[in-house]
């Protein structure tokens, strides 16, 4: 059971993306589209598996960044369908490896698929997506736009192996565990908003725009994602809240309250984080120590500067309904503190 714990700051009303859902509702139906027809095989447990977290309620954020930085740069070509729906997928595919790893339970409110099929299919079908991805890449005939979400995948893969290696590792400081966000969350934000300008041939300051707005967006996504785990409902999360605790993963939050903290505290963040020794209580334990050194009110506030500089790189953009849309992107990400 998740235990609530009161952000600073918060607004009566959490924000929604109900802007970004409306101008691209027309494509997102063809990249759902898409997506059904790329899942099938005439191995049936390949769209069982695949179906069993395509269709578990996703907000499909990433596909949507890409269709609306290919509307804010005047793109009027087709292949931003086949993009976001490649993006979608190596999501997909990288939500089975990641169940794998951390041995989840749960994926988006419902069992995960290695729960009901086992480790290895999760790791194949995950496997399938990705291969799905690359043939709707480049079926897109963009040489530029392959180049760009094939070096995500090998940099969300890195990632991956890197918070693998720091894993219970209470000395991981602050500028590690970027790095480690940057890599597995990060960065295909950040690709699926370049692919957006890199199609519509925009000048290469509007890519690194797009570029610059993903890749920050990404990290404050993250951030607040780091900081629900210790006081979100598993409605908000798609999984249990204390997931990341029980599991043993060093988030912002415990690089902060381990850094600020007694002799006493470091060593019980050793020994739930570490030594994977957690009792009745040590939850709400750690909670208590994040509250006492305003641990989830810092990770939130770095998650509030990124979403800043997410927002100023779209100041280059004129004003229009996409460049609203993904701003309120932002406030959506930020807000589900709320």
């Amino acid at each position: 059971m998740g235990v609530v714990v009161s952000f600073e700051d918060r607004s009566s009303a959490a924000p929604d993306i109900d802007a970004l859902v409306g101008l691209v509702r027309e494509d997102m139906g063809r990249v759902n589209a898409l997506i059904v027809a790329r899942t099938g095989s005439r191995v049936t447990m390949i769209p069982e598996v695949a179906n069993h977290l395509i269709s578990s309620g996703g907000k499909r954020l990433r596909p949507m960044l890409t269709l609306a930085t290919a509307s804010l740069c005047d793109y009027a070509g087709g292949g931003h369908v086949n993009l976001a729906a490649a993006v979608e997928f190596m999501h997909t595919a990288t939500l089975l490896h990641d169940d794998v790893v951390d041995a989840s339970e749960m994926r988006r409110g419902r069992i995960a698929a290695r729960m009901k099929w086992g480790n290895e299919a999760s790791v194949l079908v995950g496997d399938y997506l990705l291969g799905q991805a690359f043939k709707m890449m480049v079926e897109v005939g963009s040489l530029p736009a392959l180049g760009i979400l094939s070096n995500a995948a090998a940099v969300i893969a890195e990632g991956e192996v890197l918070q693998l290696a720091a894993a219970k590792n209470t000395e991981t400081n602050e500028d590690e565990y970027l790095q480690v966000i940057r890599g597995k969350t990060a960065e295909l934000f950040a690709a699926a908003c370049e692919v957006g300008a890199v199609i519509a041939d925009r000048p290469k300051a509007e890519q690194a725009a797009c570029r610059s707005y993903g890749m920050n967006l990404g990290i404050a996504f993250q951030l607040v994602d780091d900081a629900l785990d210790y006081g979100g409902a598993s409605a908000t999360l798609g999984k249990n809240a204390g997931d990341d605790f029980r599991e043993g993963k060093i988030t912002l939050p415990v690089v902060l309250s381990f850094r600020r903290g007694d002799a006493a505290e470091r060593e019980f963040w050793r020994r739930t984080l570490e030594r994977i020794d957690v009792r009745d209580g040590d939850l709400e334990e750690a909670i208590a120590i994040m509250r006492r050194h305003r641990a989830l009110e810092d990770t939130i506030e770095r998650a509030r500067h990124y979403g800043a500089m997410a927002r100023d790189a779209l100041a280059l953009f004129p004003r229009n309904a996409a460049k609203q849309a993904l701003a309120g992107a932002v406030d959506f990400c930020i807000g589900r503190v709320s």
